[in-house]
């Protein structure tokens, strides 16, 4: 069995770290948000792994192809190396229950707030769930991390409309941006959390079959 050691901070994307261009994959209009090259730098030199984790419906929904995602990915690669900070990976879920797209139009546990992507790159870089931290702009996000096992912050910018709160849906912590969820995660004692984030991660695979209605 693997020993995860490394630390992540998973990132939404739209919203969160860029700015929220409904269904976009062109390149040139992806935009860091105020605070996100400041709140990166600091994690990176942290020694966070930083992994992005997206919900992409646009594909179901046909607006746009898979493969469209490629050029994405590359974007926010390039963009993430502008700042001197590396991007440890890009993971996305294209489905949708309701999409036009046969091959897509599913239901699935990789489609945030379930936590089957964070889950899946953890694995893969070897990532302690329990030292990790979730930052996103809607509960759904919230709820994914905390499902995981990891610890979570809630960018506070009026993207969440909908407010179901549950425990699950709670953020351990708010933020205006990304700079300060970086404060956050960088003055926390990672001892204090670890019990209360190793609680979760007992029974975040479980739940992998269990969720709420989902929304982009």
């Amino acid at each position: 069995m693997a020993i995860m050691t490394e630390r992540a901070v998973f990132l939404d994307k739209d919203g969160t770290l860029i700015e929220d261009v409904p269904y976009n994959v062109d390149p040139a209009l992806m935009r860091f948000l105020p605070g996100t090259a400041e709140g990166l730098r600091a994690l990176h030199a942290a020694g966070f792994r930083l992994i992005v984790i997206s919900n992409q419906s646009g594909v179901a929904r046909g607006y746009f192809p898979e493969a469209a995602l490629t050029a994405v990915e590359a974007r926010l690669r390039a963009m993430f190396a502008a700042i001197g900070v590396a991007l440890a990976g890009f993971y996305y879920c294209p489905h949708h229950p309701d999409g036009t797209v046969p091959e897509y139009a599913v239901s699935c546990v990789c489609r945030k707030p379930f936590p089957g992507l964070i889950v899946r790159a953890a694995r893969a870089h070897g990532i302690d769930r329990a030292q990790s931290w979730f930052i996103g702009d809607i509960l759904h996000d919230i709820e994914a991390g905390h499902r995981a096992g990891c610890q979570t912050i809630l960018i506070a910018n009026g993207n969440e409309t909908v407010w179901e709160l549950s425990p699950a849906r709670t953020p351990d912590a708010l933020a205006a941006d990304i700079a300060e969820a970086a404060r956050v995660i960088t003055s926390s004692r990672q001892s204090a959390v670890s019990e209360y984030g190793a609680f979760r991660l007992l029974t975040a695979d479980c739940r992998l079959s269990r969720g709420s209605v989902t929304h982009d």
